[in-house]
Parts: C-alpha cells; sequence; structure tokens
C-alpha cells in the first residue's frame, strides 16, 4: 500500500514538471470552427430558393492610357462587393468579443461576378483575403487596373470625350441565384470624384449608374452598368500641334508680300512647304490612331499642307505670266483680253513694242512708217542734211538713230510697267480668294471644335 502511494506522490511530482499544453487562441478557434464543415462550392443560403444579394461598388482612381488603335482604354479603380454569407455566422461573446476576422479568400465561397467590358487586368495587386464581421456579411476590397474595351469616339482630338462603361454582371447565375445592387446612391457613386488623380490628361466628369436585367435563354440575368464620362484636356496639343501649325500658316500668307518680280518669294514658300512637312512627320506619334475615320486634327494637317501647296502653285503661275515674252502674251487669248481690259490707258502696248528695231535705212526706204511729229521732223532734217558735208551728215544720222533707240526703249519700259501692273493685279485677286478660303477653313474648324469643347 505504501508503494502505490510512493508511486502516486512520484506521478504528481513529474505532472508538475512537466509544462502545460497552450490554450487555443480564440481567433484560432474561431477560424476553425467557421471553417471545420464549410463548403466553398456552395452558394451560402440556407434555403435554396433565396437569391444572394452582391453589393457592388468602386471609385475611378485614374486614366492610365486611352488606345483608340485598339479601342481599349486602362482605368485603376478600387473596386468593393458585399454580401452576405448565412454559414459564416457567430456570436462574438463566445470568442473574447471578436466581431470581424479575416479569412483566405480561396477557403470562403465567392461569387463570380465579372466586368463584361474586361480584356485584361493589367497589373492589379492580389488581395487574398476577405473581411467577415459577425453577421455574415464579407467585405471583397482590392484595387484593380482593368484594360477595357471602349468604342472610342476620335473624330474630335483633342477637344474630345469618352464615354466607356464597367458592366457587372454573374457569368453563370441567373438573378433568381445571384442579384446585384448598388452599395451607394446612384447620385453619390456619379458625383464621386475625390480619389480621382485629377492633374493629369483626362478629367472625370461623372459616373452614372443604372440596373437592368438581360433576357437569355429564359432566363433573366442581372447587370449593374457603369459610365465612364471623361473629357481630355486639349491644352497641350493646342499648344504643341495647333500653334505651330497656324505660325507657319501665317508666315505663308505674310510671304505674299514678297515683290512679285523677285525670285525669292518661290523659294521661300518652298522652305515653308519643307519645314512644314518635317514638322508633321515629327508629331506623327503624338496623333491618336484610329483604322475606321481619320480625326478632325489629321483632317486639318493634310488641308493646311495643300493650301501651303496651293499658294505654291498660285506663286508660280503669276511668276510664269510675268516672265512671258510680249509676243507670246500676245498670242494668248485670255491674256490679250486681260491687256484690252486692265492695260495702262496712258501708254499702252504701241506697235513699236510689237516690232523689231527700225534702222535708219529702213526709214529712208519706206515712207508707210506713220512716226510721231518730234521723229518726222529728224527724218526731214536728217533728208535735208544728206546734201551737207559728209561728215555732218554722218553725225546726223547718228543722232536720229539714237533717238529712235531711246523712244523704243521707253516704250518696251512702259510696256513691261504695264504688263508688270497686270500680274500684280493678277496676285492681288488670288491672293484674296486664297485668303477667303483660308478664312473659311479656319472659321469651319474653330465653331466644330467650340462647339466640342463646351458642350
Amino acid at each position: 500500500m505504501s508503494l502505490i502511494w510512493l508511486m502516486l506522490l512520484f506521478s504528481a511530482h513529474l505532472a508538475e514538471c512537466v509544462p502545460a499544453k497552450p490554450k487555443r487562441s480564440a481567433l484560432n478557434q474561431l477560424t476553425r470552427t467557421l471553417l471545420r464543415k464549410y463548403d466553398c462550392g456552395v452558394r451560402p443560403v440556407h434555403n435554396w430558393t433565396s437569391p444572394t444579394t452582391i453589393y457592388v461598388d468602386f471609385i475611378l482612381q485614374s486614366v492610365l492610357n486611352v488606345d483608340g488603335k485598339t479601342q481599349s482604354i486602362t482605368t485603376s479603380i478600387w473596386y468593393r462587393q458585399i454580401w452576405t454569407d448565412e454559414f459564416l455566422v457567430w456570436d462574438p461573446e463566445e470568442f473574447d468579443g471578436i466581431n470581424e476576422i479575416s479569412l483566405s479568400s480561396d477557403a470562403i465561397w465567392i461569387p463570380d461576378v465579372i466586368i463584361s467590358e474586361l480584356v485584361d487586368e493589367g497589373k492589379s495587386v492580389p488581395i487574398p483575403y476577405v473581411y467577415v464581421n459577425s453577421s455574415g456579411s464579407v467585405k471583397n476590397y482590392r484595387p484593380m487596373q482593368v484594360v477595357l474595351a471602349c468604342s472610342l469616339q476620335m473624330y474630335a482630338f483633342p477637344f474630345d470625350k469618352q464615354n466607356c462603361s464597367l458592366t457587372f454582371r454573374s457569368w453563370l447565375h441567373s438573378v433568381k441565384e445571384i442579384d446585384l445592387a448598388l452599395w451607394r446612391s446612384a447620385e453619390a457613386i456619379a458625383n464621386d470624384k475625390r480619389e480621382f488623380m485629377n492633374d493629369g490628361e483626362w478629367e472625370l466628369l461623372s459616373i452614372p449608374s443604372h440596373y437592368w436585367h438581360m433576357h437569355q435563354d429564359d432566363t433573366n440575368y442581372a447587370h449593374i452598368q457603369f459610365n465612364v464620362l471623361i473629357r481630355r484636356r486639349p491644352l497641350q496639343y493646342v499648344v504643341g500641334l495647333l500653334i505651330p501649325s497656324i505660325f507657319l500658316m501665317l508666315v505663308d500668307v505674310i510671304s505674299f508680300y514678297l515683290p512679285l518680280n523677285s525670285s525669292t518669294r518661290i523659294a521661300f514658300k518652298i522652305s515653308i512647304l519643307l519645314g512644314y512637312t518635317l514638322f508633321r512627320v515629327n508629331l506623327t506619334d503624338e496623333l491618336p490612331e484610329n483604322a475606321v475615320r481619320t480625326p478632325l486634327i489629321g483632317v486639318f494637317f493634310v488641308v493646311c499642307m495643300a493650301l501651303l501647296m496651293l499658294s505654291l502653285i498660285k506663286s508660280i503661275l503669276v511668276v510664269k505670266l510675268l516672265h512671258h515674252s510680249e509676243k507670246e502674251v500676245r498670242e494668248m487669248s485670255v491674256s490679250a483680253c486681260l491687256l484690252d481690259k486692265y492695260g495702262s490707258a496712258g501708254h499702252g502696248f504701241t506697235e513699236s513694242a510689237l516690232t523689231s528695231i527700225r534702222t535708219l535705212d529702213h526709214i529712208n526706204q519706206s515712207g508707210d512708217y506713220e512716226l510721231e511729229p518730234t521723229m518726222e521732223e529728224d527724218a526731214l532734217s536728217l533728208n535735208e542734211i544728206q546734201e551737207a558735208p559728209s561728215g555732218l551728215d554722218w553725225l546726223f544720222q547718228e543722232l536720229v538713230s539714237l533717238r529712235l533707240a531711246l523712244s523704243q526703249e521707253d516704250s518696251e519700259s512702259s510696256a513691261q510697267a504695264d504688263w508688270l501692273a497686270l500680274c500684280s493685279k493678277l496676285d492681288c485677286f488670288l491672293f484674296r480668294l486664297y485668303l477667303l478660303v483660308l478664312g473659311s477653313y479656319t472659321g469651319t474648324l474653330l465653331l466644330l471644335w467650340a462647339s466640342w469643347s463646351f458642350v
């Protein structure tokens, strides 16, 4: 008997020496209790006829890229899903007052709500946990970088506005199983700009939303669509694209004031055309790409280049007419009409300007030419001097020949001045016509862009 008591005392002493096994924490016990019999493949409702309502909400943080060629837009959003899981309910008093815990998203049921326009999730940060409170409310918060398919309207670039949608829906479950709803009011979501990075290229206008059902295969599917309305800030493109182009066009207009008979006008216009071509090539990457419709700014550059070409052709035409010989001008019916109508009334093109120089021998041999009174007197005096000594005869013949040559030179100078005046009038007419076309084109563009900017 004493031996038994000794053994009991020794075992008690050993029990006191062995450390006690630590008690599980309340959080650990709660997690084990919730997930012990949990099946993540079953919709978390006790009554299978009851739909699970998924509350959806998101906040737009920034617009990262708008690609007109691929018709896609890249945005950064903060996405939230809230629903009730009837299998994740507990009494906080039984677990040291724990009211909310985080669980792995792979361990519980997650709704199959997707974005219909989603092309790629981009570089989204994976968030492997969700928050669950004691009433069974599950909160799935995560930041997302999404690439969305969007029908972009680039025609009004850089004064364009875009309307891109994010449509949330369940991929498989009908509205009888999964229904959708807004977590906040539609007005609060539409006017929420507090997290949007408003210093970039795009300005957020609003995010209207609406709920609707899509009927497919005799079943209704719940949809919630958010329309992201954004507007581009055009200042960068106006300063970098439009203003330099307008300056080049103004320099081309001013070049019309160069002298018509100067050879520098055409060379100057060619330099402007080459400079504009180089400017256009260097800024190709700044323009949006669209395979269906050319943006208006692309049409603007093409028309500006066409106007520069028209200006150059007009100057070449006028200079060509200016350097026509008088005989060729007289043979041109249109030029002859212009000469008769717009030629100088005081001088005109005299017959001596259209014939070769008559030598003194021809004057002596033919009496059919009508000369001016002074020239006729010189010819008579020349005939009278033939009886004079040979030295004086030769001297008077030379004087008369010199007078005739000077008279003809004055007549040719007057004819050239008249032709230059006529070409100047034609140049002025074409210049005004060019200004009319340029002004009409500029006014149309300004009206279009102004209407797009203030709507």
